[in-house]
């Protein structure tokens, strides 16, 4: 596996459905961010770098297509990466993959932007936040 894409896995439970048996839409963007946060996790020192407390990540925009049903039990794969690299702003692609046959369940692409937590404003990727995300850009 490509080591500039993350994987954290889940099980499906009940609490994570809707009246039809099937994980509720909403429940996709916890999963989704349980794979953003294991991205963090498997780059510590990017991690590090995002919680000082001078930055912060913060999401702008999130499209999610739902392509297939996941059920109570099954177990997912959240595949996360970072697919783009612009001057304020970068792009996470995402997707939910079910274990047993590999179907896509969900795709998503979240655009983030870092903000200056003092002036509330986006900042420019640039210096050292940059030279950490680049080599990580996987299209």
């Amino acid at each position: 596996m490509d080591s500039r894409l993350s994987t954290a896995r889940l099980r499906v439970r009940g609490y994570h459905l809707d009246g039809y048996g099937h994980v509720n839409n909403a429940r996709y963007l916890e999963f989704l961010e349980e794979g953003r946060w294991g991205y963090f996790d498997d780059r510590p020192a990017l991690a590090r770098r995002l919680m000082r407390g001078d930055v912060a990540f913060v999401a702008v925009n999130l499209n999610i297509d739902y392509r297939a049903a996941a059920v109570a039990g099954d177990d997912l794969e959240v595949r996360t990466r970072l697919s783009a690299l612009g001057g304020r702003s970068a792009k996470m692609s995402q997707e939910i993959v079910r274990v047993r046959d590999d179907a896509l369940v969900s795709a998503a692409t979240l655009t983030f932007v870092l903000l200056d937590v003092a002036t509330n404003q986006a900042l420019s990727i640039e210096g050292e936040i940059r030279e950490q995300l680049e080599p990580l850009v996987m299209a």
